[in-house]
């Protein structure tokens, strides 16, 4: 069996986080998704993330959901293909309602910028140059 990645994220809002993630071009596949969660594709086979409501987040752990517009368990950190398609994604989750926590980082052989979702999930894009 080839390994994935299978993130689960609670949202506040199932339909608005399914609309938002799709403006990023990400897709959902709807045999694994109901009306307290949606299988979202991040990296086709490789990167996935179940969207679930929060109360149903909240059956299956033993401690508190984390308010992540509040406070950060952790960074999702993607690899892009370019510069610009770090760029396009970040236009993308602020056109769809994200927020930009910092500007981006130039390093030269690598550039990255991250997003917070509607939800205070943060998201980083980085790409790196080949040669590095």
């Amino acid at each position: 069996m080839k390994k994935q990645i299978i993130l689960n994220l609670p949202v506040k809002d199932l339909g608005k986080s399914r609309a938002f993630f799709s403006a990023l071009g990400f897709s959902f596949n709807s045999r694994f998704s109901g009306e307290n969660a949606a299988f979202m594709t991040i990296v086709d086979g490789a990167i996935e993330a179940m969207l679930t409501t929060e109360p149903f987040f909240q059956s299956l752990i033993d401690k508190p959901v984390v308010n992540a517009k509040e406070a950060n368990e952790f960074v999702i950190c993607l690899s892009c293909e370019s510069r610009e398609e770090v760029d396009s994604l970040i236009a993308k989750a602020v056109a769809a309602g994200g927020r930009i926590p910092h500007p981006p980082e130039d390093h030269g052989f690598m550039y990255d910028q991250g997003f917070e979702d509607i939800d205070g999930h943060l998201w980083n894009l980085v790409w790196t140059a080949p040669e590095a």
